[in-house]
C-alpha cells in the first residue's frame, strides 16, 4: 500500500489569483480537487496528506469515497512541504508525491508510476515526457555552449514514487539544500539512489501562469465524460 503526498502550499502569485494556487478554480472546482479525485480512485493509495498554507488548512472539497485525507501546514519550499507531509503519512512503505498544480493527472499514470518502483534496484520512479524541442546550454553571457542530445532528455512531471526509507534519507538535509530542489527525485539522485523514468503524456501540464490555466481548462473540456 502507498500514501500520497500533495505539496500545495504555493501562493499562486504568478497566477494573480489572490489565493493559494491549489484553491484557484478550474472547471468549476478548486485546482487540487482534480488530483484528489484521481488519487482517491487508485486502490493502492490508503491515505492522502496535503500540505497547505498555514492560514488555509481546511480543504474546500474532498471526493466521495476517498481514503483518509489529512492536511498539514506546508513549508517555505516545496521539499519542506513534502517533508512535513511525510511526517504525517503513517507507516506506508511506498510514498507518492504529486503536485496540486498538475490537475490533468490520470489514474493510469499513477498506476504505471507505482508499478515502475517494482523494477529491480529502483528506489524511485518519476513521470516524465520526452523532450521534443531542441535544447541548448548557454553561458551567463548568452553564448551557446553546446546542443544537448534530446533523445536522452526528459521533461520531469509528477507523480513521483519513492521507497519511504530512501525519501526520508534524501529529505534529511539542511533547509538550504531543500531550497535548491525543484523535484524530490533530485534529492534522491544526489544521495546516490536509483531513479527511473515512466513515460507520461505531455498533457499532464503544470499550471503556473494564467495561460497554463486556460490551456488546462481547454484540455479538460476535450476529455471524454
Amino acid at each position: 500500500m502507498a500514501v500520497a503526498l500533495i505539496p500545495a502550499a504555493g501562493s499562486g502569485e504568478r497566477l494573480g489569483a489572490g489565493r493559494p494556487k491549489a484553491l484557484v478554480e478550474l472547471g468549476g472546482r478548486p485546482l487540487i480537487a482534480w488530483s484528489l479525485d484521481v488519487l482517491s480512485r487508485v486502490p493502492a493509495i490508503e491515505k492522502i496528506v496535503v500540505a497547505l498554507p498555514a492560514h488555509a488548512l481546511e480543504l474546500p472539497w474532498t471526493p466521495q469515497g476517498a481514503p483518509d485525507v489529512a492536511t498539514v501546514p506546508g513549508g517555505a519550499t516545496r521539499s519542506e512541504s513534502v517533508r512535513s507531509a511525510l511526517a504525517a503519512a503513517g507507516e506506508a512503505e511506498t510514498v507518492l508525491v504529486h503536485d496540486a498544480a498538475r490537475p490533468l493527472l490520470r489514474t493510469q499514470l499513477v498506476e504505471d508510476t507505482l508499478g515502475a518502483l517494482a523494477q529491480e534496484g529502483a528506489d524511485g520512479a518519476i513521470a516524465a515526457a520526452r523532450v521534443t524541442d531542441t535544447v541548448k546550454e548557454a553561458g551567463e553571457d548568452g553564448t551557446v555552449v553546446r546542443t544537448l542530445a534530446r533523445s536522452a532528455l526528459w521533461a520531469v512531471q509528477t507523480p513521483q514514487v519513492f521507497r519511504r526509507s530512501a525519501l526520508e534519507e534524501a529529505l534529511n538535509v539542511p533547509d538550504e539544500v531543500l531550497a535548491q530542489a525543484t523535484d524530490d527525485a533530485w534529492l534522491l539522485e544526489r544521495a546516490g539512489y536509483r531513479v527511473v523514468v515512466v513515460e507520461a503524456p505531455r498533457e499532464n501540464i503544470k499550471v503556473t501562469s494564467a495561460l497554463d490555466l486556460a490551456v488546462a481548462e481547454a484540455l479538460l473540456e476535450r476529455r471524454p465524460a
